[in-house]
């Protein structure tokens, strides 16, 4: 009989998580295609996501990890985006300042004349302009309410010893 996947986060919260944070990336990365370019606070936060998928698989490759271990380290790893996705609205909405630079990608693989001309007509990217929000909440915003939900989540699974199946 097949199981609902609607139970997954309470089958396999590791799993789950780990879903939710390649989800994440993937949506981070498709809006970039879509001519979204990210800021420096942009990438921080997926950083934590990346961690958070590698410790998933991780513990999926090696049975031998304690599950209260890894729910622990994911936990903290929603945390700190959760943080930083917090600070980065702090920005958006200019109620503290942001980092002192901007960024922009600049492919480096090539010719050096080429770089520098990619250099010069890059966007600039800043962290306090809000590139795109639906209902008044930014990508930050939304990022910030499900890193958020999920630290909650995830620590709620700690506690309850209900990590992985063996």
């Amino acid at each position: 009989m097949a199981q609902n996947p609607l139970s997954l986060p309470s089958r396999d919260p590791v799993l789950f998580a780990g879903l939710v944070a390649a989800v994440l990336l993937a949506s981070a990365f498709a809006f970039q295609l879509a001519g979204y370019p990210p800021c420096e606070l942009c990438w921080w936060q997926r950083y934590p996501y990346i961690a958070a998928v590698a410790v998933a698989l991780l513990s999926k490759l090696v049975k031998a990890l304690p599950a209260q271990l890894v729910l622990a380290m994911l936990a903290l790893l929603f945390a700190t985006d959760a943080g930083i996705a917090a600070f980065h609205v702090g920005v958006e909405q200019l109620w503290w300042e942001g980092l002192a630079s901007c960024s922009a990608y600049v492919d480096m693989s090539g010719d050096m004349d080429a770089a520098l001309d990619a250099i010069m007509k890059a966007p600039i990217v800043r962290c306090d302009e809000i590139a795109w929000s639906l209902f008044g909440i930014s990508m930050a915003g939304y990022n910030f309410l499900i890193a958020l939900g999920m630290t909650l989540f995830i620590a709620g699974k700690i506690g309850a010893g209900k990590g992985r199946k063996a």
